[in-house]
């Protein structure tokens, strides 16, 4: 079955069939492609090859079967045209930056992103000339007033890291087009199964493929989708020349955990669910954050937006760090590591970890307080999340 057939299946299907064309070894399961490299027939066909005037493998740095695999998958879900992978999301978002912007262009992006994104924006993109002015990411008359005649794009993460806040991704996509911008969204909260940005007007779409699309924490990947056009023009010559490349293993790693992206996904955002409900009961608890809640300020936009609410739920405790720290430490059986997206549950401290980087003014501004803690709800048993946390609690 040829690959564009898959487009008419459901993303269950496309996430296992798509993209995995049988070799002569007519394998079922999909198989690992570990070369650096690739034989040519002949000159002629090599010199083809490198100029662009024949389809084929060149060089895995740009060009690897398995690596493609997953990047069909990931594109079709998403409903993008083209998918390209990276060695992880940080390294998505450079090549983003690197193949749109040039000195003197300017970011619109929201406060309210992982750490290290704001750090890449003032730090290094700002080192080469490029401004960045940060916005309330639920204020859309802030975000139109901040674009500027060389703003090239607007940046949002929806749901939000460590807040679990939503943005209106048609209603930015409006603004940022109205000013001849694009929309960047981070949909690593959400992944295709659960929200599809480019549906909704977004232009490009990043994920870091380590969190929920690998789901089992073991490789450190990343993904742009977008149309043929911006991956062409913008993206792919980055990658063939800069070299942030997913490894053949990492990528066949990613596919596979695509294949039970569908079934895990709701079962975190069934276990969040109920942890979210259950924390807004403890008395130790000021406030949960989880836009499945009716007191959550997008609750409604969520339920427009999205098909569920996630599996990340953050909460605030009223005495600051040494209560937070207190309760993550006390916990026996929840993995106390930054990392989301797992099978386990894990827990985190974003004020000193995620964002710890930050300095305390920018992380107020984001309203990230020293008592808030960040859980990424796992698979277990939901009575045995509860049980371990009430031993801080």
């Amino acid at each position: 079955m040829n690959e564009q057939n898959w487009n008419h299946y459901a993303p269950e299907t496309q996430a296992i069939r798509a993209g995995h064309n049988r070799t002569d070894e007519d394998e079922h399961s999909m198989p690992l492609f570990m070369t650096s490299s690739y034989v040519f027939e002949s000159a002629e066909q090599a010199a083809l090859r490198f100029t662009g005037k024949q389809a084929g493998n060149i060089y895995s740095r740009f060009t690897n079967p398995t690596v493609d695999v997953f990047q069909q998958r990931l594109a079709l879900m998403e409903k993008g045209e083209r998918c390209l992978a990276f060695s992880s999301g940080m390294a998505a978002i450079m090549a983003i930056g690197m193949g749109l912007l040039k000195a003197g262009d300017h970011i619109v992006s929201s406060r309210s992103v992982f750490g290290n994104t704001i750090l890449m924006f003032e730090n290094y993109f700002g080192k080469f000339g490029v401004g960045t002015d940060f916005v309330t990411l639920t204020d859309l008359n802030a975000w139109e007033a901040a674009i500027k005649p060389n703003t090239r794009f607007l940046f949002v993460e929806t749901p939000s890291n460590p807040l679990i806040e939503i943005a209106d991704i048609q209603a930015l996509a409006e603004i940022a087009h109205r000013h001849g911008c694009l929309l960047v969204v981070d949909n690593v909260f959400c992944t295709p199964i659960l929200q599809q940005p480019l549906l909704l007007g977004a232009d490009i779409v990043v994920h870091s493929a380590t969190k929920y699309i690998d789901g089992q924490g073991r490789c450190v990947g990343g993904a742009v989708v977008a149309s043929n056009e911006i991956i062409d023009k913008y993206i792919y010559p980055y990658l063939r020349t800069g070299g942030a490349t997913m490894s053949a293993f990492n990528a066949w790693v990613f596919a596979g955990g695509l294949e039970t992206l569908v079934v895990r996904m709701k079962a975190h955002c069934d276990n969040a669910f109920e942890l979210a409900k259950w924390l807004e009961q403890q008395s130790a608890v000021t406030k949960v954050h989880y836009p499945g809640l009716v007191s959550h300020a997008q609750h409604e936009l969520a339920k427009r937006q999205q098909s569920h609410f996630g599996g990340v739920v953050s909460f605030e405790l009223a005495d600051g760090k040494d209560q937070a720290w207190q309760l993550i430490n006390a916990t026996q059986m929840l993995s106390i590591t930054a990392n989301l997206g797992d099978v386990k549950t894990t827990i985190t401290h974003p004020a000193s970890t995620t964002h710890g980087r930050l300095t305390p003014e920018v992380r107020a501004a984001a309203g990230i307080k020293d008592g808030l803690v960040r859980i990424s709800v796992g698979l277990e048993n939901i009575d045995d999340i509860k049980n371990d946390l009430l031993r801080g609690l």
